[in-house]
């Protein structure tokens, strides 16, 4: 556990700092309408067209009220008054949806399919036919009336909008559910809004005039087009952390309360997402103004330089690692789950690959235990069974005779390919390292507990019983998937280990321990790395190409492709000490 008298010194508001655009941002409703005014003046024309575009989730109505009633006399179109009704949508959308509660299929739409073309053609007859004044065109599609003379686009961050959808201020776009379990609205933004708003976003962000950051309902922010663009480029070629969020859970425990300075009288926090730029958000800093904007942003727009030539050809514009915290450490055991395999979830899903996966200890208890494998002698079908009886609420699921429990240590690695049966037990802190489908978790038993919600927390039975790999027994998970470390390099101050992932899974992992500079180079792939032993590092480049970047203990930072070599020392009160980092890339 962690030492009373520790202070934290974990950074929960990580920036990348935009050289050269210092005045490219403002922030306040009255300066933002200000600046757009005068961009629209600037082009001394008898008609401009402002196109606002949104990313599901935005407030409109804030939009409408605190904006645009700044503008004074205009004309107003709404693009979503084209959408097609919601009972048309449902029958488009009805096999990606699904009845389950947790997982859809992946969707191909892109937005105009949302939309009446008969409709949208009237709306862009509208916006020809008026000959003076100021017409502002707003919505999720906005673009897809007209380009506009002025373009802003209206962003959110996906943590924000789940926020709001367990607050019941949202719905799913074009649907009345406010009211509905969040699981299935999450699952509807997961698997088909969020594919379809980043296509279409995609296309909006290199030519955009303005992003608007609506994370903070009366405190946005705007910057103009071509700083957002410089900054993206800027962190796809630095070192960069994005901002980490934290939830609570039914298994959550108290560690993360202390090292990375959160609520002390909060109940718990289960999770952290450190590092997946899928749902995580990015800081950009504009002088004195901060815009928050989707880390997939810049997964987005500048792939190549963030990923290298060959895991964008591998992967396209998708981040495929992730680093993420568990903490039971005063907490429970996680469910007992399975992942799927490549084959189930490409069919089943539509996704590309699997979570495979790892747990790094970053510290536990005397007592702490991983749960991994299946136990040698038993037959599948008695566990299956077992299993269904504890599904029904008829009995407890017997782990002790089915599933394998080894003891676990601070600094121990534990490898999880898809279809291992596992879970962390109580007293642990997990650094997980996985493949990013992170939705795709087959929960087999949670130990008779509900969830936050007071409901029963899903079990996917069936699904899992098709992809558990009974063959990874006692004595195989043994020798393959515990404390596979094993010695690459070594010199003075200095040693390099592999500690894993298993053959099966994309990922290699190399732990350091160093008290002198190390020199590392990505070798034009992504490398992701955590700071698992030390107070402080500091990342520096060989030929000044960044400004130095200081990380600290269980921070998870990002260096990307285009970095290439790198030094890591020990800084500030590590200095002359020996400390640890874990990195983790895309096997080529």
């Amino acid at each position: 556990m962690i030492n009373p008298n520790y202070v934290s010194n974990y950074d929960k508001f990580p920036e990348v700092r935009v050289a050269g655009h210092d005045g490219a941002a403002c922030q306040g409703w009255d300066d933002i309408a200000q600046r757009l005014q005068n961009a629209l003046a600037n082009l001394q024309k008898e008609k401009v067209v402002l196109v606002i575009d949104c990313y599901h989730g935005v407030d409109q109505n804030e939009l409408r009220q605190s904006l645009l009633e700044q503008f004074g006399s205009l004309h107003l179109i709404d693009v979503e008054q084209a959408r097609w009704p919601e009972k048309r949508v449902l029958e488009m959308l009805d096999r990606f949806i699904t009845d389950d509660r947790v997982f859809g299929v992946r969707a191909p739409h892109k937005l105009v399919e949302f939309f009446d073309p008969d409709h949208l053609a009237r709306l862009q007859a509208e916006v020809e036919t008026i000959n003076s004044g100021l017409v502002v065109v707003i919505g999720t599609g906005a673009s897809l009336v007209c380009e506009g003379d002025v373009r802003v686009y209206a962003d959110l961050a996906r943590w924000e909008i789940q926020q709001r959808l367990r607050r019941k201020e949202i719905g799913n776009w074009g649907a009345d559910n406010e009211h509905e379990d969040i699981l299935r609205q999450y699952k509807r933004a997961f698997f088909i809004e969020w594919r379809v708003f980043d296509r279409h976003k995609l296309t909006q962000i290199p030519t955009i005039d303005f992003l608007l950051d609506t994370n903070r309902k009366g405190e946005p922010a705007l910057v103009e087009g071509h700083a957002l663009r410089a900054g993206l480029h800027q962190a796809a070629r630095q070192p960069l952390r994005v901002v980490p969020f934290f939830d609570p859970g039914v298994w959550g425990g108290q560690w993360m309360k202390e090292v990375c300075d959160l609520d002390p009288t909060a109940d718990n926090y289960a999770w952290c997402f450190d590092c997946v730029p899928e749902e995580n958000s990015l800081y950009l800093r504009f002088g004195t103004v901060r815009v928050e904007i989707p880390s997939q942003n810049l997964v987005l727009c500048e792939p190549k330089a963030l990923l290298g030539e060959q895991v964008h050809a591998r992967f396209g514009a998708e981040f495929p690692i992730r680093f993420d915290f568990l903490d039971t450490m005063g907490g429970q055991p996680l469910s007992l789950q399975v992942h799927p395999l490549t084959e189930y979830i490409q069919q089943e899903f539509g996704m590309a690959y699997t979570q495979d996966e790892s747990y790094y200890m970053l510290d536990a208890t005397p007592d702490a235990c991983v749960y991994l494998g299946t136990k040698s002698g038993i037959e599948p079908e008695d566990m299956l069974s077992d299993l269904a009886a504890a599904q029904r609420g008829e009995k407890s699921f017997d782990d002790e005779r089915f599933v394998n429990r080894f003891p676990a240590r601070k600094h121990d690695h534990f490898l999880i390919p898809a279809g291992t049966v596992h879970c962390s037990g109580a007293g642990s802190m997990v650094l997980e390292i996985s493949a990013t489908p992170y939705i795709f978790t087959f929960k087999l038993w949670d130990w008779d507990r509900l969830g936050l919600d007071g409901l029963p927390r899903p079990i996917h039975l069936e699904h899992g019983r098709q992809v558990i790999q009974w063959e990874r027994d006692t004595q195989w998970t043994k020798q393959n998937l515990v404390n596979r470390i094993e010695l690459i390099a070594e010199g003075e101050g200095w040693r390099e280990e592999r500690t894993g992932l298993h053959e099966r899974e994309f990922i290699e992992t190399r732990r350091h321990w160093f008290s002198v500079p190390v020199e590392h180079d990505t070798h034009g792939t992504v490398q992701v790395l955590n700071l698992i032993e030390g107070r402080e590092a500091t990342v520096e480049s060989l030929d000044q190409a960044f400004e130095p970047f200081v990380v600290h203990y269980a921070e998870t930072f990002i260096i990307p492709a285009s970095v290439g070599r790198y030094r890591i020392r020990p800084s500030g009160e590590s200095q002359n000490h020996t400390i640890a980092t874990i990195k983790a890339y895309v096997r080529t």
